[in-house]
């Protein structure tokens, strides 16, 4: 028989709200029955939600697109993909040695092995400024003069040559020895920035 006061709904109202609190047995129940329907619920929306599919408006919208791709994926064969510029190789700046790097060669070996009698770092590398990067005077102040050669032959030999850069070799008491040197900029100015035993 249907409910049709107000006071009849209520008093159902409270039996259905009170069972819960009525023991503790009711009220594990309550938060077991309580617990399943959630993740039941957590399980369910979601599996709902990925069967439904994709509006037209979006398929439409991908399938038109202007580039014929879309976000997080690779174009198609026919489109081309962004590269870097190949660095330049050494052929394409290869250039004459020029006669002022020439230059700074000659007179850095010769200001090399030449310190101070008193074989003071700091002396050396100030005759060594004018013709040596910062960078690498400060590298050369962990050398001992001592141990420099004490004899060059006379000019030096370009071995590499590019616009920016350039290898000379000169022989000396102790073997060859490869000098490098960059163009600086804006200046222009060459300077000795390393210097290798040659093999």
């Amino acid at each position: 028989m249907p409910i049709r006061t107000n006071r009849g709904r209520a008093a159902v109202y409270r039996r259905l709200w009170g069972w819960p609190l009525r023991s503790p047995r009711h009220l594990a129940a309550s938060i077991i029955m309580f617990v399943v329907v959630v993740v039941a619920l957590g399980i369910i929306i979601p599996k709902v939600l990925d069967r439904q599919p994709s509006s037209p408006s979006s398929v439409g919208q991908s399938s038109t697109s202007p580039q014929g791709t879309q976000v997080g994926q690779l174009p198609s064969s026919g489109a081309s993909l962004p590269t870097k510029q190949p660095p330049p190789s050494a052929s394409a700046s290869a250039a004459p040695p020029a006669a002022d790097a020439q230059l700074v060669a000659e007179l850095w070996a010769e200001t090399w092995i030449k310190p101070p009698p008193d074989n003071d770092v700091n002396k050396w590398l100030a005759q060594l400024r004018p013709y040596t990067t910062e960078e690498f005077l400060a590298q050369m102040a962990t050398i001992d003069p001592k141990n420099v050669p004490d004899k060059l032959t006379p000019g030096v030999r370009a071995v590499r040559s590019t616009v920016s850069s350039a290898d000379f070799e000169v022989t000396t008491d102790l073997g060859k020895v490869v000098i490098t040197l960059i163009k600086l900029s804006p200046s222009n100015e060459w300077r000795v920035n390393s210097y290798t035993k040659a093999g």
